[in-house]
């Protein structure tokens, strides 16, 4: 009887490292990569501090873009403008859009593509201009 009962400890030790060992290589129980949303003041203070951000327009039709803008990318041609972003993959993107629907769809886009520090303008260009912060002229 002694040796069913430790022979039964030896296979669930062994199911049990199994497991384990199955979800390290197929990465099961990772967090998914997320995006973040900034808020206007956020953006504003970052810009203000003069920090290491890479901005970037995301609405079609072009608009009028917020001062310190890096680049216009289309929200739906991200993928096809890869050489245009930091090569860090953890360089801090913010992306906007007019209220935030096209800048949302590009952060998805960016962290799909490996981007682990993204962020999106809560209320984009309109929430911008409603607390009186300027544009590019």
């Amino acid at each position: 009887m002694r040796i069913v009962t430790n022979i039964l400890a030896i296979l669930l030790v062994m199911i049990g490292l199994s497991i384990l060992l199955a979800m390290a290589v197929w990465g099961v129980g990772e967090r998914p990569a997320v995006y973040k949303n900034i808020s206007v003041s956020g953006l504003h203070k970052l810009l203000q501090n003069n920090e290491d951000v890479f901005i970037l327009d995301t609405h079609i039709p072009e608009q009028q873009h917020i001062k310190g803008t890096d680049a216009f990318i289309p929200y739906n041609e991200i993928d096809r403008n890869i050489d245009r972003f930091p090569k860090d993959k953890q360089a801090k993107i913010i992306v906007y859009c007019r209220t935030g629907r096209m800048s949302e769809a590009a952060a998805k886009k960016l962290v799909e593509l490996g981007y682990t520090n993204v962020n999106n303008l809560s209320g984009g260009t309109v929430e911008w201009q409603k607390t009186g912060h300027d544009f590019e002229k």
